[in-house]
């Protein structure tokens, strides 16, 4: 193998030492830049730096007080017609005609159906036939009976005679009201044939279109449903604690409705049912509420929520949002005077329109936090502000102490 000559071999050595020289130089400038960049942040006082802490975090603050809270209890509610009423058919035959608009409302009397009338025309005209028969073969024993009458004192026919003729003028005078008995339910059934509104009421969808058969007393005999929902009734469930505490508030009790989209029902109801026993399998006591329903808002079937109010006392009303759940109960954040935070715990009672009613724990005059509480640790320094004045929002007054100056961001 031939050897590389001298000279070739002192290049590439001298190209090497370049290169190791270059990275050196190189890899001592990026590490100074590190090094400055470091003592600049350290000495501007930012987060972790030798020179300076956290600054204080704006909260929003609201002041609470006591105020007359209204006592409420609050149960899952279900409405229903005041009024419920099955339309069926009463009579057997095909449905020729469906003679309303489903989920109109309707008067008392007005056709909803009709059905197919000939069979029972025809059972009319049979037993009004039936009937001057019978009236025939009464007359005929009205004369008989007569005739033998004066015949017996003559000694003329027997008594036995005229004993016979009274019995069938007896029996021809009981045809006659039989007959006209057929008469009467031969016209019912066809009256039957249309099915008229009992009420005046809401209609529901009709259960079979024209041409079905129906039949009274079948499956297929209900033909449609009819409410009365103005007024409506709303029924419910209480436990029998607050069965009680309603009981107790006698007339001053009131009752309203939340409605699925978190309104509240203006108008006012008024219990109208108690059942007298406990449900012993779910412990609850039924109970039941009129509410006039003019526009037909509440419809019946719908899920609302009845809050009956038993009366008021003092208390402090908190947003949803201010409040924690901790293992040993509820906490509120409150501002100090020296702007720290402090933990409140809290002792609540249920709810008032969208706030928590805090029974214990608040002082009037405290200043609770209602944001950022996921960040707030108890003693960390905050800058407090009232709803909608804080930072993007209008500058309003300072709740605590003016903010620091914040140190200068040296380059």
């Amino acid at each position: 193998m031939a050897r590389a000559p001298l000279t070739t071999l002192s290049g590439e050595l001298h190209q090497d030492k370049g290169r190791q020289w270059l990275f050196a130089i190189g890899t001592v400038a990026v590490l100074t830049m590190l090094n400055g960049c470091g003592k600049n942040d350290g000495t501007a006082g930012g987060p972790g730096g030798p020179g300076g802490g956290m600054p204080p975090m704006p909260v929003t603050v609201i002041e609470v007080n006591p105020q007359q809270v209204p006592i409420t209890i609050e149960e899952v509610g279900q409405s229903e017609g005041s009024k419920d009423v099955e339309i069926r058919a009463r009579v057997s035959g095909i449905l020729t005609k469906q003679r309303y608009t489903e989920g109109d409302t309707v008067k008392e009397g007005a056709t909803l159906f009709t059905i197919d009338r000939a069979p029972y025309e025809i059972a009319l005209a049979q037993a009004r036939a039936a009937l001057e028969q019978s009236k025939a073969n009464l007359e005929k024993a009205q004369r008989e009976a007569k005739r033998l009458k004066p015949l017996v004192a003559e000694k003329a026919v027997s008594q036995q005679d005229l004993d016979d003729a009274n019995t069938n003028l007896q029996t021809a005078q009981a045809a006659v009201l039989v007959g006209k008995a057929q008469v009467r339910e031969a016209q019912l059934n066809l009256s039957y044939t249309t099915v008229t509104a009992p009420i005046t009421g809401v209609t529901d969808r009709a259960q079979y279109s024209e041409g079905t058969l129906v039949t009274p007393g079948a499956a297929t005999s209900l033909m449609t449903t009819m409410h009365i929902i103005d007024p409506i009734w709303v029924r419910f469930a209480f436990s029998e604690d607050e069965a009680q505490k309603m009981r107790q508030a006698g007339s001053k009790a009131t009752v309203k409705l939340i409605l699925p989209d978190g309104s509240t029902y203006a108008e006012t109801g008024k219990l109208n049912y108690t059942a007298s026993t406990v449900n012993t399998t779910t412990g609850m006591v039924s109970m039941r509420a009129s509410f006039p329903n003019p526009k037909s808002i509440l419809l019946p079937g719908q899920f609302v929520r009845v809050r009956v109010t038993i009366g008021e006392r003092e208390a402090y009303l908190v947003p949803q949002a201010a409040l924690s759940q901790t293992d040993k109960g509820h906490m509120l954040f409150t501002v100090t005077a020296d702007n720290t935070v402090a933990p409140q715990p809290v002792e609540t009672d249920g709810w008032s329109g969208n706030d928590w009613v805090v029974t214990s724990g608040l002082k009037p005059g405290d200043k609770i936090i209602i944001d950022n509480l996921m960040k707030l640790r108890p003693g960390a320094p905050v800058r407090p502000h009232a709803p909608g004045k804080g930072p993007g929002g209008a500058k309003g007054p300072n709740l605590g102490k003016p903010d620091a100056a914040k140190p200068a961001n040296k380059s």
